[in-house]
């Protein structure tokens, strides 16, 4: 398929991903639309191999050079070998109901999850990585195992196309049990708007730090979490027990958003205190801001 960059660019929109019915022709839209982007600000300079190459570093074989890469790129690239290029990664998606709101936004925290998700699977099955699923909301709900086949990889597609979001969050549990089913360290990547007690969200990742996993922490809100830009009296409900409460937005405004930044800050400084890489994602901003930080994590691997 060959797109204009016009239309490419397009592609890291959600609210044009969103159109589109088929999972797989969302992810390798946002991919190919990914790809062609790297060249522009504000990622000049960035590059992703979708080769099986890594540059030559000092101590290397000469014997691994390729030299026909060296004549067209007049750069030192070494060919890589299947133990070094298979990556074991497990992706963590959180199916509560929490996920399921959406503002204004075309998508909601969900949606745009499932299209993340389906996203990376897709660049882990062109690299041949082995990469699994973990749906959670307060206990594992369903489980798959790192592989690296395409039939495979549709499976994992499939269910995520299928998620009937569960009614309760309790990051703690699920994630702990997701660390003691992984039997060999690699990369971890949870997605989720992490609607939960700070402390616990931290003790669960840190399961997977204390086996050795590299982690990756993008935590999906919608725009109006953190604004609570809400314009009249308002009916809040909350999507997992049903409470709900009314009241007038603008005399709570300010302590909300303070609050919020200070849940928001303990969530980010312990990811980054124990070597975890933090992402706080819109719903309504592109894809390529996730799919960088996946590349950058990868290519610190190897």
């Amino acid at each position: 398929m060959i797109l204009n960059k016009s239309i490419q660019k397009n592609y890291l929109d959600p609210a044009v991903i969103a159109k589109i019915k088929s999972l797989e022709l969302k992810a390798r839209l946002v991919v190919e639309g990914f790809k062609v982007g790297l060249h522009k600000s504000p990622y000049h300079g960035f590059s992703v191999e979708f080769s099986q190459y890594r540059p030559y570093i000092q101590g290397d074989s000469i014997r691994n050079i390729d030299w026909s890469v060296f004549g067209k790129t007049e750069k030192y690239y070494i060919k890589q070998f299947e133990e070094e290029t298979n990556l074991i990664s497990h992706i963590c998606v959180d199916t509560s109901k929490s996920m399921q709101f959406k503002s204004k936004g075309a998508v909601s925290k969900m949606e745009y999850a499932v299209i993340l998700a389906s996203s990376l699977l897709y660049i882990m099955q062109q690299q041949q990585d082995a990469a699994g699923l973990v749906l959670y909301s307060d206990k594992i709900d369903k489980y798959f195992p790192p592989k690296s086949n395409r039939i495979y990889f549709r499976t994992l597609l499939q269910q995520l196309a299928n998620i009937n979001p569960s009614d309760k969050t309790e990051t703690s549990k699920p994630l702990k049990a997701a660390a003691q089913k992984i039997k060999k360290r690699g990369l971890v990547i949870v997605i989720s708007d992490l609607l939960d007690e700070p402390d616990k969200i931290i003790s669960s990742l840190k399961q997977f730090y204390y086996k050795k996993n590299e982690v990756i922490v993008f935590q999906i809100l919608d725009p109006i979490e953190r604004t609570f830009a809400f314009s009249k009296d308002a009916n809040f409900v909350d999507m997992e027990t049903g409470e709900e409460i009314i009241t007038q937005p603008y005399q709570i405004k300010a302590v909300y958003q303070s609050a919020f930044k200070e849940f928001l800050s303990k969530i980010k400084s312990g990811c980054l205190n124990y070597g975890m890489e933090y992402n706080l994602i819109e719903t309504d901003k592109s894809f390529d801001k996730a799919l960088i930080s996946y590349f950058n994590k990868r290519k610190k691997l190897y």
